[in-house]
């Protein structure tokens, strides 16, 4: 079970409180009546499913029901950071910040922040 924390409430919680939603900054198309079908079909339904790390949109549906951002690596599960939306990650597939003992470590400075004992 994932114990995932909620940037608006700034609490450590259980997995069953919150749903996600898909990925994570997909850009709209800035005049999408001018879009060819091809383009607004790539738009609506297509998505990255990548091996590693992960941006995906997720809802706190049983708190504040809120949207945030997760960072995840999909072959470990491991959640590497959560953030508001509109804030950019810290951690990318391309430049990834530090090794899994570094999220960990950052991921308990965030719990200790909200004052829950991990």
């Amino acid at each position: 079970m994932f114990h995932i924390h909620c940037p608006y409430c700034g609490e450590l919680r259980e997995e069953q409180e919150f749903h996600p939603k898909g990925q994570a900054h997909i850009a709209r198309p800035a005049d999408p009546a001018s879009c060819s079908d091809e383009e607004w079909g790539d738009y609506l339904f297509f998505r990255d499913n990548p091996r590693g790390i992960h941006h995906e949109l997720w809802v706190h549906a049983a708190g504040c029901r809120k949207f945030f951002n997760i960072t995840r690596h999909t072959v470990s599960y491991e959640i590497l950071e959560t953030y508001k939306m509109g804030e950019q990650p810290s951690f990318t597939a391309e430049h990834p910040r530090g090794n899994s003992t570094e999220a960990a470590s950052r991921q308990a400075q965030v719990a200790q922040q909200a004052g829950v004992h991990v």
